[in-house]
């Protein structure tokens, strides 16, 4: 593991026009999508990883084009897939697997096994880098990454996360620190 402080900024994509991984941003999504990028323009960024989502890509796509760093994508930061069907109780059984972790709704992703796969993300950051890095995903599996740094994130977090939305995680010595930084 290297000892340094590491900054790791969680980007939640701006507005879209759906869920699905095709789905682009609105008008009100791009304008969101270049705010961010005058947000970081004076911020050092040596790396940006990215869901393969549409969405995900166009939100960070103004800085990364700014800041002449490619963007690399990562299959482990796509959204969580709470059930296959369309559900109209999908927010209620959202809540349960925010409390019972192994929840698994057909065709679905456990809250347990989308922490795994977005804590491999960050752990090989935390373990291999002293870079400033930008991780560009979604709302659920972000939210599920708080919790897996610090247990008291849930439901009511991912309740009121915006899009787009920034937290700067600060890593020192084993210890993370999480700020929610952008202002909508």
């Amino acid at each position: 593991m290297l000892h340094c402080m590491k900054h790791i900024y969680l980007i939640r994509h701006a507005q879209a026009e759906g869920q699905a991984a095709d789905a682009p941003l609105k008008f009100t999504g791009k304008q969101q999508a270049e705010k961010l990028a005058r947000y970081f323009q004076d911020i050092q960024v040596d790396k940006i990883i990215s869901s393969p989502y549409v969405r995900a890509i166009e939100t960070i796509r103004s800085m990364a084009t700014q800041k002449k760093i490619p963007i690399e994508l990562d299959e482990r930061l796509v959204e969580r897939k709470l059930c296959e069907e369309d559900r109209s109780d999908w927010y209620e059984r959202l809540k349960d697997s925010f409390e019972n972790l192994d929840l698994t709704l057909p065709g679905g992703e456990s809250s347990r096994v989308a922490m795994r796969r977005v804590g491999e993300v960050f752990q090989e950051l935390v373990d291999h880098s002293c870079q400033t890095t930008i991780l560009v995903s979604h709302g659920n599996l972000l939210t599920l990454l708080l919790k897996n740094i610090d247990s008291s994130y849930g439901f009511i977090h991912w309740k009121e996360m915006t899009n787009p939305d920034v937290f700067l995680l600060m890593v020192e010595d084993g210890r993370t620190t999480v700020n929610r930084v952008w202002q909508p």
